[in-house]
């Protein structure tokens, strides 16, 4: 579990590195990521390292939410005054979220073949 955490960290420190010197608009550890993820692509021996420890962090994901919560606590008073910039930011983000989200589905859920239907379903419809 150690090893997966290094490498996990290593990739963000190089994410961290890369969005710094190249004065990149994405986060560091986004950037991370993406090398993660394409490094994942084409090294199955890595995806099999790091497979157990990755979905054990994903089984506790929620824990990791916490420090967020409290931040956004924390900082409650600095957005007083703000509300409605708020609730309009959360309200559309939201639905951007779920547009893309459902776009991508219909893009994945295209590429899978269609299931027969039963003449018994087709009566009863």
């Amino acid at each position: 579990m150690l090893i997966t955490f290094a490498v996990l960290l290593i990739f963000q420190c190089i994410g961290e590195g890369l969005s710094f010197v190249l004065h990149l608009p994405v986060p560091g550890p986004v950037v991370g990521m993406l090398l993660l993820f394409f490094a994942l692509l084409f090294s199955p021996a890595l995806l099999r390292q790091l497979e157990a420890t990755a979905t054990e962090l994903l089984r506790h994901l929620s824990l990791l939410f916490v420090p967020a919560g409290v931040g956004i606590m924390v900082s409650a008073g600095s957005v007083q005054g703000h509300w409605l910039g708020v609730i309009v930011a959360v309200v559309l983000s939201t639905i951007v979220t779920l547009m893309v989200t459902a776009a991508t589905m219909r893009f994945f859920i295209s590429d899978q073949p269609r299931p027969a239907k039963d003449k018994d379903s087709e009566r009863n419809s």
